[in-house]
């Protein structure tokens, strides 16, 4: 047996993993179920787990790269040591060895539904304003959209993602600049479709270019998919003292009691559990509230599921379990794919910063809206509801802001028996 290690797709956006370390080595035993590497994606750091009991097998791609997703990067074997079964396998691995020599950078062949990378890669970079000037001198004064024909774009070095932008925004990759890698991505497509251009940082003091993470990266990509929703704000303030008061006595925390009450408020307005599609408004039968967790260098946003109907103390035993692996402390206590994946409704509570009054939020892919709760000034939140305006008008805002408003004045109910019906 000598089945290959892949480079898993944990995510939507996913379009490479950054392969931080190995947990285990080449000839160490590993059992199914087992984590062998640790895998930061975009939404978070994951474990890479053995699908077959056996043993670490070389060749491993190296820790502290980017690798894309389906990628071979390593190998479970049955026996340590185990020697090469066919002909194909050695002239498999003496061709990965010979190209993996030849680049010191990360190689990606494709051969069948498999792809092979390299196991000599760098350490990321620090791109200098010497290096990257010639790149930032060549950047257009503007871009402007064009329908083209796409034949052109064949050739042109560009993710998947953005090369589906691309083909659905018109865009011709051919008049894009590439980033400091060389490849364009789904940010200057996007900025394209927007009118708008790379900064000139030729005009500027020296700097440095730093890579981002692949968290970074999604969160940047899913703003500027974001920019592109036609959205309005919706803001009013109410006391939160009645909120915070059935927090303490119960124990709950008062993020999770606010979430309640908005899952309560969408199914009194179902209209904000619909999501716009291009065939039409998908409503959803359960109110499931993304809430914003910081995170060092980023965000995520757990989701917690049924929100309106489960019990609260059920939801706060979840919510508290959610939180913890938000942080990542420990290998077995992480975020998975299922935890922050398929929301339909967000919350985003910066009450916990005395100086924050007031701020909107970016309404994310698959919701209708999302909630902003800034801290108390006076006796008094402000809240901000972000909408998108394909699926809800300013009305609808108003009167889910008048629900709420109740719910908070008098939170009671907050904690009564989940009822049961249709959203």
């Amino acid at each position: 047996m000598r089945e290959p290690i892949l480079m898993p797709t944990l995510s939507d956006t996913m379009e490479t993993g950054h392969l931080i370390d190995w947990l285990k080595q080449p000839g160490d035993a590993v059992k199914k179920g087992e984590a062998i590497a640790e895998v930061e994606t975009d939404k978070a750091v994951m474990d890479i787990e053995a699908f077959y009991n056996g043993y670490l097998d070389a060749p491993l791609a190296a820790a502290d790269a980017d690798i894309p997703v389906g990628a071979v990067i390593g190998y479970i074997v049955d026996r340590p040591g185990a020697e090469k079964t066919t002909a194909k396998q050695e002239k498999q691995e003496k061709q990965e060895k010979q190209k993996t020599d030849k680049a010191p950078v990360t190689k990606v062949v494709t051969k069948k539904a498999e792809t092979e990378v390299g196991v000599k890669t760098p350490p990321p970079t620090v791109q200098t304003s010497t290096q990257a000037s010639a790149q930032t001198a060549k950047a257009p004064a503007s871009v402007k959209p064009m329908l083209t024909d796409m034949s052109s774009s064949k050739h042109i070095p560009a993710s998947p993602y953005a090369r589906g932008l691309a083909r659905e925004l018109g865009i011709d990759l051919a008049r894009l600049t590439a980033g400091p890698d060389g490849s364009i991505r789904a940010v200057q497509v996007v900025s394209a479709a927007l009118g708008r251009t790379e900064p000139s940082l030729g005009d500027g003091p020296d700097y440095e270019l730093h890579p981002l993470s692949p968290m970074q990266k999604a969160i940047a990509n899913n703003m500027m998919a974001a920019a592109t929703t036609p959205t309005f704000h919706v803001s009013a303030q109410f006391p939160l003292a009645p909120l915070i008061a059935l927090a303490h006595e119960e124990g709950y925390s008062l993020t999770l009691l606010l979430a309640r009450a908005c899952a309560l408020t969408v199914e009194a307005h179902p209209r904000f559990n619909a999501v716009f599609t291009s065939q039409g408004l998908a409503q959803r039968q359960q109110v499931d509230v993304g809430i914003a967790v910081d995170v060092p260098n980023g965000l995520v946003t757990p989701v917690l599921r049924d929100v309106a109907r489960r019990p609260v103390e059920e939801l706060s035993r979840n919510w508290n379990a959610l939180k913890e692996r938000a942080t990542g402390k420990q290998h077995s206590q992480r975020l998975t794919p299922q935890d922050y994946r398929g929301a339909t409704f967000y919350l985003s509570n910066l009450g916990m910063f005395s100086s924050v009054v007031h701020f909107d939020a970016v309404v994310p892919a698959g919701a209708a809206a999302i909630l902003a709760v800034a801290a108390i000034q006076d006796g008094l939140v402000e809240f901000t509801l972000s909408c998108d305006h394909r699926v809800v008008y300013g009305a609808d805002a108003a009167r889910f802001m008048e629900t709420l408003a109740l719910l908070l004045g008098d939170p009671t109910g907050l904690d009564a028996a989940p009822t049961s019906g249709a959203a």
